[in-house]
């Protein structure tokens, strides 16, 4: 009886094995990469690691004016916008930014304003928001005039930040919307922004819309405020 049991129990556990395997994918294999602590992943693609400014150039065409100094990059105030040589869709992206101590007089949207646009037109908001108060939709961490973020995860000023984004880039069959985009965002590890949809492209005044587009770059603002960045990196997905 003993050998039955036994040989009974063999057979279960060999069909419940191939019922298994049934569910069982094994291609394709996924890529290995390195990731180790504290820098890009082996696979991103470098926009800045502190020695120079390459990857970018103003958007009003030439070179990208900024600063670079030990490792940061500074906005220059006045000399504009700069955006990414290449163009890219949906992306992991890697920033960390850092704001000065502000002067007193600055307050809301004046203290140490910048901001990172996906394909040029959809925009995280960079902002002091350390005990600062402004509108909500356009605090550090905002899809800037139209999603408030989850919480406030600002550090003091002279600390760095960083931000962590998950772009799916919106598609558009021909002129028409047929997938809106979306953006989950981490601000120092923290999720702000939960695959949030993107409305339409960024405005100041308005309601924002979509206009049909392909890949892009990525640009960073001049708000006329000395806002330093560093270890930017990018991952197409």
């Amino acid at each position: 009886m003993g050998l039955i049991l036994a040989s009974h129990s063999a057979w279960a556990q060999s069909d419940m094995e191939k019922q298994a395997q049934k569910t069982e994918v094994w291609e394709p294999e996924p890529q290995i990469i390195a990731a180790p602590d504290n820098a890009p992943p082996s696979d991103a693609t470098v926009l800045f690691g502190g020695a120079g400014l390459n990857a970018w150039q103003s958007v009003k065409g030439g070179d990208a004016a900024w600063t670079v100094k030990d490792g940061v990059m500074t906005v220059k105030p006045g000399s504009g916008d700069i955006r990414s040589k290449a163009e890219f869709c949906d992306v992991q992206l890697h920033l960390e930014w850092q704001v000065p101590e502000p002067d007193p007089n600055m307050q809301g949207q004046q203290r140490n304003n910048s901001g990172v646009f996906l394909q040029q037109r959809y925009e995280i908001q960079i902002l002091d928001s350390y005990q600062n108060r402004t509108y909500s939709n356009g605090q550090a961490g905002a899809l800037y005039k139209q999603v408030i973020p989850l919480v406030n995860a600002m550090r003091s000023p002279g600390q760095w930040q960083s931000y962590d984004i998950i772009f799916t880039a919106p598609r558009f069959d021909g002129s028409k919307l047929s997938r809106p985009g979306y953006i989950t965002l981490l601000h120092n590890g923290v999720v702000v922004q939960n695959h949030t949809e993107i409305q339409g492209n960024t405005v100041w005044v308005g309601e924002p819309s979509y206009e049909a587009h392909g890949c892009a770059p990525i640009q960073l603002q001049d708000h006329g405020n000395l806002v330093s960045f560093r270890n930017i990196w990018v991952r197409p997905l």
